[in-house]
Formats: C-alpha cells, structure tokens, sequence
C-alpha cells in the first residue's frame, strides 16, 4: 500500500507532531493527490530515510507507471505545469483497439489512396507491365524496410501521443488537461490519423536530436500540407472528369484548350472545397474522425469490385468499344458512332466523325488526308484476361508531350509532310513521359505506414500491435499493386491504359469500367477517398506545426504553438491552409506529386525523406549499441535499415533530381537554423552517442603517438580566477583565448576554488555556470573544469596534470600575471607562480603569461594600425614565431604588423644574423620585419646594484620576520628608503639610525607576535611598493637632505617558561644595512635591466610585445628574485606576454 503525507516545512522529513513517530515525506515524485488518513511509516525502510525526499519506493513507482499517474524525474521533459489552483479531474478511459483495428485497417486507409483510382492504369500502360512491376516492388521494398526500421524504435520504449478534439468531444462539464505522457492512457476510438507528436517526429527528434527532428519535421508538415493540395486537386478532378462534367466553368474552345481549361477548374473548386474543408476541421475534429471508416469501406469495397470486375472480364468481357482511326485512337467526346458514313433513310451520307475530319459532311467534301487513307475500326477496350494481352502490354511505350496514342500492331498509312492538328479529335498525351517521372507520380500511393505508430495510445499492447498489423498492412497492399499491375496489363488494351483521363472511353474511368457491378462503386469510391484524405491532411498538418512549435527547437514559430481553449491549433490550421492553396493554384496533380516525394510526408502518407531518417535512426542506435537500445521487435539489422535509407536517397533523385536538391537545401537551412538559434534540448538522442563513439575513437587513435609538428597546435588550458561571487575576475583573457583559437585546438578553461568539495560543491557549480556563461559571452568554444582544494598550487598542480583526456589534452598553459605578488599574505601568489612554471616545465608544456591583462584588446575591438613585437632572445620551439602568425587571424589583430627582434652579442655578426632570419621566416611562410639588436658589453651600473641590493635586502627580511600585510608594506618601504640613502649619500654616517627591543609580557593563550614600526620624517617621501623607474632615482630632491628614520622593533614573548627566544635580533637587522649584493643576481639584474632598455626603446609603441620568457631558478632559495627579473625585463610596456616554449618544436619549414 502506498502511504503519502504533507511535507513537514523544512522538507527534510522531519517527525510529524503528536505521535513521535518518524513520517516521511511522500514517496512520489510530483505527487498530487494525497491520499488523506494515510501515513507512511518508515521504520522498515529506516535505511533509505534520506533518499525519500528524492527517490521514490519502488512499489510507489511501479504503480504509479503502470497507471501514467507518476512520472520519474527523466521522464517529465513534454509535461505541462500543473494547475494546483484547479478542480480534481478524473481519468477517461477508453476502450483499447488491437492489431486489426488499432493498425492494420488505419494502415490500409492511409496507404490506398488517390493514386490507385486515377493514375495506376495510365502508369502501368506507359511504362509496361515489366517496369511498373520494378517500380512497384522497389517502392513498395522501401516502405518495408521503413516499416522493420519503425517498428524496432517504435517498440524501444513507450513513444508519447500529441491527442487532439479531446476536449469537447467527451462528456459535458468534464474538463480533462491531456499531457504528453498521461494521454497515453486516455484514447478515443476510431479517431484515424490523428497527428501524433510521439510519431515519426517523435522518433526521428528524439533519435537524431533536435536538429534533425526540427529540419525534417518541418519538411514532414510541409509535406502533409501538400499532400491535402494533392487530394483536393484528385477530388476536384473526379468531380468534373466523372461524377459532374457540366460543373465545369471554363470551357475549352477546341481540344487544345482543355487542359488548360481544366487546371482553371480546379484552381476556382480546389480553392472552394480548401476553404469548406478547414471551416470544418476549425469547428470540430470529431466530424472528420467520425467519417473516418465510412471512408475506408468505400476503398475496401472499390478495391474488391476492381477484382470481381477481373475475375467477370475471364469468360463475360463487359462492352467497352473504342475508336480507332488507322492505328490512332480517337476522342469520343465529338461523335457518336465509330464509322465514316451512316444510311439516313435511303441516303448515305458522312457521319459526325466524317464532319470532324472533312470540310462538310457530303461524301464529296474535302478531308483530311490521313482519314482518306485509313480506315476506322472499333476494338475491345477491354478483352479480359483470357484474352492474351498480356504480352502486348508487357514493355514500356513512353511518348513525348503532344503524341497521338497509336496502337501497337495495326498498320497504317502515315501520309507524307503531315501537319499535325492539335484540334482533330485525337487522344494526345498529355506531358512528356519517362521511369523516373512515373515513380515519383507512384510513389505516394504506398506511404501511409505510420498511421499505427501514430495511434499508439489507442493501442492494447503497442509494441505488438504496431511491428504487426503495419508490416501485415504493407503485405497486402504490395500484394494488392502488384497483382493490380498485373491485371490491369492483361485486361484493358494498352492505349485504354495509356488515356490518362478516359477521352476514348466517353470519359469514363478506365478502373471504374473493369469494375463490377458498376463503375460508380470506384468512382464514388475514389471521390469520398480522396476528400477524406484532404480532411485528414488538414486535420493532421496543424497540429503537427503546433508540436514542433510547442517543442520550441525554432523560436519563430512558437507563436503556432497557441490555439483555441480546447488545444484546437488555430493559427497553424491558418497557415496551413495558406501553403496548402498555393499547391492547388499549381493546379497540376502530376506536378504536386513529385514535391510531396521530396518533402517528409504526412500522417496519411509520410514520403522520402522522413522515411530516410527514420532508417537512419535505427541504423545509428543499432551501430552504437547503447543500452537503452532495446526494441521488442527482435527482426531488424543495420544493413536492413542502411537498404532503406539508400533506397529512399536514391528515389529521391529518380523522382525528381531537382526536387531532391530543394528538399535538402530547405532541411540543411532549417537545421543550421535550430542549430544556431533554437533552443538546446537533449532528448538523449543518437547523434550525441554518435559523437561520443567518434571522439572515443578519435581519442584511441590519438594515444598511438604524439603529434607531428605539422599537426601540432596551441592546445590551451586557461587558468582563470573567480571572486567571491564565482564570477570570473579578468574576462579579457578569455578573450585573448578567442584570438588564438586560429589553431583550432582544445581549450579547457580552469579555475581553483580553495576548501573541500563536499563544502563548497555548490560554489563549484555557480562557478562553472559563470564560466561558461563568460566563455559563450566571448565565444570561447572548449570546456570547463573547477576544482576545490585545499591548498590553491595543490588545486593548479591537479588541473595541469589531469586536465583532458588521452592523447586530447593540453599542451598549453595560459595564466595571467600576479600582478599584486608583492602584497599577498604569505607571499603564496608568487611561490604558486613560480611553482607553475616548474611544474609546466617539467611537463613539457608551453607556458604563456599575460601582463597587464586588464589592457588587452576585447573581441570587439579592432586595431587599423600597429605591430606585434616579437622579441627572440633564445629558441622555444617556434612558439614565438607561431603565435602572431594565428592572432593575426583574429580580426582583432588582422591589421598589424609583424616585426622579429634578436640580440646579437658581441661576437656574432649581426648582418648575418639578419639574413638568416629572413630566410627562415621565408621558408616558414610568415612575413614580418626583422631586425637585429646589438648589446654591447658594458659596466654594470650603480642603478643595477641599487636593485640588485634592494631585491635581496627585501628577500632576507621576508625570511626572518612574519608581519601582517600593512606592516610588511611598510618594513619593506623603510628598508628600500634606508638602502637607497645608503648608496646615495656620500657620507654615510649621516643616518640616523635607533634601535630599541623593548619586552613585554602577555599571556599564556596569546602567541608571540612580531612587529616593525616606521616612522618617517615630515620631509621623507613616500614610495610604492614596486621598484621605481631610473627616473625616479635622478630627481635632485632625492640627494638633497638626509632621510631620518626612526626604526622601533617589539618583541613579545612567551609566558610559557621554556620557549625560544625569537632568532631575529638587533645584530641581525644592522646586518641588512651592511649586505653586498650576489654577484650573479647582478648579473641576472643587468641583463634585465639592459633588455628591457632595448625593449621600451624599440617596442614601447607595440600593441603586443612577445619575448622569450627566463626559467626560474634551480635553487629555490632565490625564488623571490625570480620575480623581481621578470617584472624588471617588462616595466613600462602596456601588453606583454611572456613565452616559455614546451620543448619540443611546434612549426616546421616541410612540406
């Protein structure tokens, strides 16, 4: 029993009040209706207790699926929000159809059609009965293999329905909200060829995502709304052709006007008839559903009266007589009897033929000279099958547009320089006939094979019910054309088959005549077949526009998504008819055809490309074996499914090449449009598993070695920090990261969060969102990965370890500079700095540091003019010349300049060097400027000491003393103060220098506490914490007057008898004053010193200046220096970025 409760207010299930015993809170996932006086106990579950709130009990699941009353959390993707506010509703049922009734006679409605009644005869009687067999078994294969295809996803888990006219076709005062999964289980019956969102639009989205879903669905209603243009056009034409030739408004002048005059008929009823039809689908589906079967039992009936009429013509041929002059068939619309002259009275005189071909009806009148020479003669137009005609009609007889129909096998005179007159009562053809042409006029008289699929809620047992009576239907209607092609050769003589509309039969019904009892069963047969199948073409077209809309994979359209109260799709049913009136002012049915072979195809007769894509989804799902691919129906293959798709590629083209072209062109646009406008959707579809087998067949291939140098690419992992916000702090590096990504490689954006993961997990996540939403904003295509630790360098080490994946993983670090390393508590920014150098190194990775990010350029800035400056100071592989050569391009950098700078020393030939740099880069294929900057030997300058003493005066202090930041900021500054005056000065002794250490006791629970007091003098000045420009240090106030310093010094102690005395001592600070710097930091200084000089003076202008970045120190005790070189070689330029090369080349000069 399943036991429900209100949930306590903290939502933790906490105990109820009163009874002391736990309660939990409900069981159900989006559970609504409690069950009042119920309680849940959890004491047999007591385990479980804190995944309630969350996960269901199994049995509460199991119920509530089996019922479609409770939904998991995966499954509530086409749900609509629930109206808390509203009334209870109460479940409908209705009675469940089975196979016969569910499938196979919806299948057998929506297959037969227009086709069979107007055009199969005239197909069989072009194309032979040897090629319209070909034509019909490879169309009639196609739907098959779509069908295995359909039927093992249609039966891979419950496919949701889209249900329409629900809403005021049950009882009065009953309101009922259907969802897309709950309205499995209310159904109405008999309700044909209602569109279904859970139909092939269903399969092929949520197989191959929502692009291809969203490209071909549209394609499928585009389709469907043709498809009613094609019916109506049928409808119009039985009317006029057969049932009410009167009717006609435009009437031909002679026969070479009627077709036109036929195509205007329909465009005036056609546009009539649209409009009567979507008034009724706009007032009520129920109408056209309740038509639905009398519809289909008049096909049954026409279909079985066409083989009781084959059977009868066996030993009775009924009385069909046709005219021929010579071997060419003559129009009887404009005589009476088929002979020259007629006895009136004791008077021959010539007949009404006669008056047609001759000048008047005397027998000495002029004719024509062709009716002179031949005789006429009357045939059987229908033998019967024992008649042997069957070998007359077995080949193909295709004729050119504006042929008179002869007859195979009678001779006749055919005079010489004949003109040939378009208004002698000929039978003519009407267009220019061919195989390719007749399959795409054929081909939608076998579609239709969805109709059960889309009808899966009505179902017993659908996945039974749906492979069955859909392959069963496909059977007998193979097998129902095929023996029709058959017959129809053996029975009716081949220019009977061959007259399109029935001129040389008084303008019968070619089927119609063959049938029994009376060719008005067909002709009434095919009239209500085809209008219902335009009813159902506009009932099924809007609603299917209003599942796409409301799926909002294409934002312009989900203004079709809304509709009347009861769902009814008002606007999409308006569009649709709009689309559906330009197919009928085409007017031609044998021209609408070949478009609805392009286009997807309706829920009456779904076409091509549908077809392909759903043959294509099983085809997919099968290679990758997911495991959620599991269909009931066990009697399918891949290669099954890749026949079909290839079969409905190739009849695309044998329709129409063109229409081919159009087809794809319009679902290649509508799919970069979802791509890149639609709305994101996973629907957990095959592409994505497609893409995932690939990369891991990509990533395979790739451990097999490392790259190429041809092949070789800046693979970037950009380290990015976040404020306490998760925002990220300097967005313009991953702007720079857009710029390089000229390479196209693997970008992988990290960043450190510090703390445990089970702490800050939620922090992880917001600042993965805030990462990605700055990675889209500056279109930075990669992935993200955030990690917690508890240490930040920890947290950096793993991210450039284990960042990627296989032979995908970064081969490039991008990080931007500290800049305030110098007043970070515990110095931690630089030492983890210095450490992702080494560490870098040590991975023989590249290494780029951005200084002074803040200043470089957005993606929306453009520079018109400059250089990017490339200082090559030692070989990195080629980085240096690589990299400009890709931001230049970015149409940030497209119009700079490159330049190459070198240093030549003092025993290199700096001419030659220049030469020889050229010539590289013109083997590289890179232009740029070069140029060779000569540095000469020269003393060291007292400036260089001064830094050099004040860099190791400021690491000696930092290692003895742990001061808060402000007092280290100003011990620093009395140190740089007191060492500055000390060179300065002549006279040293000048200083004024107090020292006190006075003592003081503190508690037991209070620790020792260091602290350095400054006291300047009112005439010292104040001087930032960063080195000063040489400027600076000339200015004549700075040698003016001694600097008085004041330096007290506080030791506190320990109360705790025993403890150490602090090592830092007076005699320790005197030393400071009295240091002389490392030979070799002079050294590293000068050098720093000298190229930075060369740098400012060549590159200051530079929008980018690119230079060899030096490698940290092999003994860690002059860590502290290492920064001071670097931020001295690049003083005073705006952008800087500082390259270390991953040891190995990555630029090439081979081919």
């Amino acid at each position: 029993m399943l036991n429900n409760l209100t949930d306590c207010e903290d939502g933790d299930g906490a105990a109820s009040q009163g009874d002391g015993n736990p309660k939990e809170s409900s069981p159900f996932i989006n559970s609504t209706d409690l069950e009042k006086g119920k309680e849940y106990d959890g004491k047999n579950m007591a385990l479980f207790e804190e995944e309630m709130d969350t996960s269901p009990m199994v049995s509460s699941l199991l119920s509530g699926l089996a019922n479609y009353t409770n939904l998991p959390q995966g499954s509530r993707e086409h749900e609509e929000a629930e109206n808390n506010d509203g009334p209870k509703r109460k479940p409908v049922k209705a009675t469940r159809m089975g196979t016969f009734m569910g499938v196979y006679l919806p299948c057998l409605q929506n297959i037969f059609g227009v086709i069979l009644f107007l055009r199969l005869t005239w197909v069989v009687g072009v194309s032979g009965i040897m090629e319209s067999f070909c034509m019909v078994f490879l169309c009639c294969s196609c739907t098959m293999l779509t069908a295995i295809s359909m039927s093992a996803i249609a039966t891979n888990g419950v496919v949701p329905g889209h249900w329409v006219g629900l809403g005021r076709s049950l009882a009065p005062g009953l309101h009922v909200r259907i969802r897309a999964h709950a309205a499995l289980s209310l159904s109405l019956s008999l309700s044909l060829r209602l569109s279904a969102a859970g139909g092939s639009y269903y399969m092929i989205s949520r197989s191959l995502g929502p692009e291809f879903g969203g490209a071909v669905g549209l394609c499928f209603y585009l389709g469907t709304t043709f498809a009613g243009a094609m019916y109506i056009l049928g409808t119009i034409e039985i009317l006029l052709a057969y049932l009410f030739p009167p009717m006609a408004i435009f009437k031909a002048e002679d026969a070479s006007g009627e077709a036109a005059a036929m195509l205007n008929n329909m465009r005036v009823y056609g546009t009539c008839v649209l409009t009567c039809m979507a008034t009724v689908v706009f007032v009520g589906v129920k109408y056209v559903n309740k038509f639905a079967l009398v519809f289909l039992g008049c096909v049954i009936l026409s279909i079985l009266a066409i083989y009781a009429g084959v059977i009868k013509s066996a030993f009775d041929p009924p009385t069909f007589p046709i005219c021929l002059l010579g071997n060419r068939t003559l129009s009887r619309h404009g005589f009476d009897v088929c002979a020259k002259v007629v006895q009136v009275g004791n008077e021959t005189l010539g007949s009404q033929l006669w008056g047609l071909f001759c000048t008047s009806r005397l027998l000495n009148a002029s004719c024509d000279e062709y009716f002179a020479q031949n005789n006429v003669t009357e045939v059987q137009g229908i033998p019967g099958a024992a008649s042997g005609l069957i070998q007359e009609n077995l080949w193909n007889a295709y004729m050119p547009q504006g042929v008179i129909l002869e007859r195979t096998g009678m001779t006749a005179v055919t005079p010489p320089d004949q003109v040939l007159d378009m208004d002698q009562p000929y039978v003519f053809s009407d267009m220019t006939s061919y195989f390719t042409l007749l399959v795409g006029i054929y081909f939608p008289s076998v579609t239709g094979i969805m109709a059960g699929s889309n009808r899966s809620g009505d179902l017993r047992d659908a996945q039974k019910s749906i492979p069955t009576g859909t392959i069963l239907a496909i059977a007998t209607t193979s097998a129902v054309y095929i023996s029709s092609v058959i017959l129809f050769g053996a029975c009716i003589e081949g220019v009977v088959l061959r007259d399109k509309f029935g001129e040389a039969v008084n303008g019968n019904l070619v089927v119609g005549t063959l049938a029994w009892p009376s060719p008005w069963v067909i002709v009434f047969g095919s009239f209500f077949s085809t209008c219902g199948a335009g009813l159902q073409s506009l009932t099924g077209a809007p609603r299917l526009l209003q599942a796409i809309a409301r799926d909002g994979i294409v934002p312009f359209l989900r203004v079709f998504g809304h509709g009347k109260a009861n769902g009814e799709p008002t606007w999409a049913l308006l569009l649709t008819a709009c689309i559906c009136e330009i197919g009928i002012l085409i007017a031609s049915l044998d021209e609408v055809a070949p478009i609805l072979s392009m286009y997807a195809p309706p829920p009456p007769a779904f076409f091509l490309m549908c077809y392909m894509f759903v043959n294509l989804a099983c085809a997919v799902q099968t290679l990758l074996r997911t495991p959620n691919w599991r269909p009931r129906f066990r009697y399918y293959h891949w290669t099954l499914s890749f026949l079909g798709m290839s079969l409905c590629l190739a009849l695309m083209f044998i329709c129409s090449w063109y229409y081919a072209l159009v087809a794809m062109l319009i679902a290649g646009l509508i799919y970069k449009y979802i791509e890149y406008r639609g709305a994101e959707k996973e629907w957990g579809d095959g592409i994505r598993g497609l893409s995932l087998s690939a990369a891991r067949y990509a990533l395979l291939r790739l451990e097999e070695g490392p790259p190429h140098t041809k092949n070789w690419r800046p693979q970037l992992l950009v380290l990015v920090r976040v404020d306490q916000d998760q925002n990220v702090v300097h967005p313009q590096l991953l702007s720079f990261t857009n710029q390089l990504k000229a390479g196209k490689g693997l970008t992988i954006v990290g960043s450190v969060l510090e703390g445990t993961f089970l702490d800050n997990h939620p922090q992880v996540q917001r600042a993965e969102e805030s990462i990605r939403r700055q990675m889209e904003a500056e279109k930075v295509k990669g992935f993200c990965q955030v990690v917690t630790s508890s240490h930040v360098r920890e947290g950096v080490s793993h991210l450039i370890q284990s960042s990627g994946l296989g032979g995908l993983q970064h081969n490039t670090v991008l990080v931007g500079w500290p800049r305030n390393w110098r007043s970070k508590e515990d110095h931690q920014t630089w030492r983890n700095f210095i450490e992702l150098v080494r560490e870098t190194t040590a991975g023989h990775m590249a290494l780029l540091v951005a200084k002074n990010v803040a200043m470089f350029p957005a993606n929306t800035e453009r520079f018109s003019e400059g250089h990017i400056d490339v200082w090559w100071i030692v070989h990195d592989g080629g980085m240096l010349m690589l990299l400009p050569f890709l931001l230049r391009q970015h149409k940030v950098w497209r119009k700079c300049k490159m330049r190459i700078f070198t240093v030549a020393q003092m025993d290199d030939n700096s001419i030659q060097m220049k030469k020889d740099l050229s010539t590289f880069l013109y083997h590289l294929r890179i232009t740029a400027e070069v140029e060779v900057v000569e540095m000469h030997e020269s003393d060291i300058s007292a400036y260089t000491y001064e830094k050099t003493l004040v860099m190791e005066q400021r690491s000696q202090i930092l290692k003895q003393m742990h001061l808060t930041k402000t007092e280290r900021e100003c011990e620093i500054q009395s140190i740089t103060d007191e060492s500055r005056g000390s060179i300065r000065r002549k006279n040293p002794t000048n200083t004024c220098l107090r020292l006190s250490v006075p003592e003081e006791q503190v508690g037991d629970d209070e620790k020792p506490e260091e602290e350095v007091q400054l006291i300047h003098d009112t005439n010292a000045t104040t001087l930032s914490s960063s080195p000063q420009s040489p400027g600076d240090e000339t200015e004549p106030e700075a040698e003016a007057a001694p600097e008085k310093v004041h330096l007290t010094w506080t030791q506190e102690k320990v109360a705790e008898k025993g403890k150490a005395q602090s090592p830092v001592s007076p005699e320790s600070i005197k030393d400071f004053f009295s240091m002389k710097p490392n030979q070799a930091n002079v050294r590293r200084m000068h050098t720093a010193v000298r190229l930075n000089e060369a740098i400012v003076k060549k590159s200051q202008e530079a929008r980018l200046v690119l230079l060899n970045m030096p490698g940290p120190p092999r003994n860690r005790k002059g860590d502290e220096n290492y920064m001071e070189f670097l931020e001295v070689l690049t003083e005073h330029l705006d952008r800087v970025l500082l390259v270390r090369g991953g040891g190995r080349e990555v630029i090439t000069i081979y081919s």
